[in-house]
C-alpha cells in the first residue's frame, strides 16, 4: 500500500513474499502477509501476524519447523507444524514430524509421518482438588 504523503510502500496483510525454486535459505524467515515457498528454507519459519499465510509448494521443501495462523501444505516438510488457525495438505505434502492444528483439510495422497494433534479453541479446564470421603484434610 502507498503511504500518499510520502509515496513510501507501508507493509500490509495483502503483501505477499515469494522464494524462488533453486534458492537455500540457510536460517529463520519471519515474515508477515503471505510467503510462498518454491525454494528450501533450512531453519524455523515463523508468522509475525494473525493473518498470515504460509505456502508451500510442490517443489517446496523447510527443513525445520513451521510457526504460522494459516498454512497450505504441498512440498516436504522435515520438522513440526503449529499452525494456529488452519492447516491444508495437499496431495503431494510429505511431513516427517509432529502436526498441531485447529482446523485441518488433507487430500488423498498427503502423508504424515509423526503425530497429529488437534488444538482446542477452549481455554483449559481446571480439575477440582480430589477428596476423599469421610477423610480429613492432610496438613500442607
Amino acid at each position: 500500500m502507498l503511504n500518499r504523503k510520502r509515496g513510501e510502500r507501508t507493509p500490509t496483510s495483502h503483501d505477499t513474499s515469494l522464494i524462488a525454486r533453486g534458492t537455500v535459505i540457510r536460517g529463520d524467515v519471519r515474515f508477515s502477509g503471505t510467503l510462498h515457498l518454491d525454494g528450501r528454507i533450512e531453519g524455523l519459519v515463523l508468522a509475525d501476524e494473525s493473518g498470515a499465510v504460509f505456502t508451500l509448494s510442490e517443489n517446496g521443501v523447510v527443513q525445520g519447523e513451521i510457526r504460522v495462523p494459516h498454512a497450505i501444505i504441498n512440498g516436504q516438510v522435515h520438522g513440526d507444524i503449529h499452525a494456529g488457525e488452519r492447516l491444508e495438505l495437499a496431495p503431494e505434502a510429505r511431513i516427517s514430524g509432529d502436526v498441531h492444528y485447529r482446523t485441518l483439510e488433507m487430500a488423498a495422497g498427503a502423508q504424515v509421518n509423526g503425530r497429529m494433534s488437534h488444538q482446542s479453541t477452549e481455554a483449559p479446564r481446571e480439575l477440582p482438588a480430589p477428596t476423599l470421603a469421610g477423610a480429613e484434610a492432610l496438613p500442607a
